[in-house]
C-alpha cells in the first residue's frame, strides 16, 4: 500500500355464482381464495351442491377447478415457505450486522469526516497512473487539490484538513474524487474506500445499515473487516 500525506495539502376466480345466496355470500366474504383456502373450499363444494341436475357441471370444467382448486392450495404452502424464509432472512443479516459493532471496517464511499487535523481515504487504480485528488465540502466546494505519481495497488491518502492556500478548513464531512491517466494519457480506472469503526446498527432499516464515521452504509459496502486483538 502507498501511503500519501501531503504536509499542508489534503380462479379461480373466486365467486362461484350459481345461486344467488351464494353470490351475496362470497360478495360479503372480505378475505380474497389466496387470503382464505377454507372460503375457496366451500365456493367449490357449493358449487356442486347447487348444480342443476337437469344440467351438471360439465366434466372438463369441474376437472379444471380441481386442478385449479391444487394450485391455489400449492400457491398458499408456497407463499407461506417463502414468508418463513424472508423472515429468517432479515434475522440473519441483523444478527450479522450487529457482530461489526466496534469493528474496524473498510467501506466504498468517498465521504469522509475531517477530525483533528486528519481525514483519511484509500483509493486503488489497475495500473502505474497519475492521480488527481480533490477534495471538497458538503456545499461542493473545492477545499483542497493535487496530482501525485502512484502505483497498481491500493494507496492511502490522509489529508490535513489545510487547502491548498493555507486555509485551515473545520472539522466536518469532506469528499474526495480522484481521476488518474497512465503513461500514454489514457483515463484508469479508480475505486475509493474508507475506513473507520462501526459506531452503530440501525436495524429498522431493511437491510440494516452500518453507522461509521457518521456515515450509514449496507453490508454489501464492506470490503474489508479489522478486529481488534486482544
Amino acid at each position: 500500500m502507498t501511503t500519501i500525506l501531503p504536509s499542508t495539502q489534503s380462479s379461480v376466480t373466486a365467486a362461484v355464482t350459481n345461486s344467488s345466496s351464494t353470490s351475496s355470500s362470497a360478495a360479503t366474504e372480505k378475505s380474497t381464495i389466496a387470503d382464505n383456502f377454507q372460503s375457496f373450499l366451500l365456493l367449490l363444494t357449493t358449487q356442486l351442491q347447487n348444480q342443476n341436475p337437469l344440467d351438471p357441471l360439465d366434466t372438463n370444467q369441474f376437472t379444471q377447478q380441481l386442478v385449479q382448486f391444487a394450485q391455489v392450495e400449492q400457491q398458499l404452502k408456497s407463499n407461506s415457505q417463502l414468508e418463513t424464509l424472508v423472515s429468517l432472512q432479515k434475522t440473519s443479516q441483523q444478527t450479522q450486522a450487529l457482530g461489526f459493532v466496534g469493528t474496524t471496517v473498510a467501506v466504498d464511499g468517498s465521504s469522509a469526516n475531517l477530525a483533528n487535523g486528519s481525514a483519511a481515504w484509500n483509493f486503488s487504480v489497475t495500473k502505474p497512473a497519475t492521480a488527481t485528488l480533490t477534495v471538497t465540502n458538503s456545499s461542493g466546494q473545492t477545499v483542497y487539490s493535487g496530482s501525485y505519481t502512484v502505483q497498481a495497488g491500493l494507496q492511502a491518502f490522509t489529508w490535513d484538513g489545510h487547502g491548498n492556500n493555507g486555509t485551515s478548513w473545520p472539522d466536518g464531512t469532506y469528499k474526495l474524487s480522484v481521476t488518474a491517466t497512465d503513461a500514454s494519457g489514457q483515463s484508469v480506472g479508480v475505486n475509493t474506500e474508507v475506513e473507520g469503526v462501526v459506531e452503530g446498527v440501525d436495524l429498522t432499516q431493511s437491510p440494516p445499515v452500518l453507522t461509521v464515521g457518521g456515515q450509514d452504509y449496507t453490508l454489501d459496502k464492506i470490503k474489508r473487516v479489522t478486529r481488534a486483538t486482544s
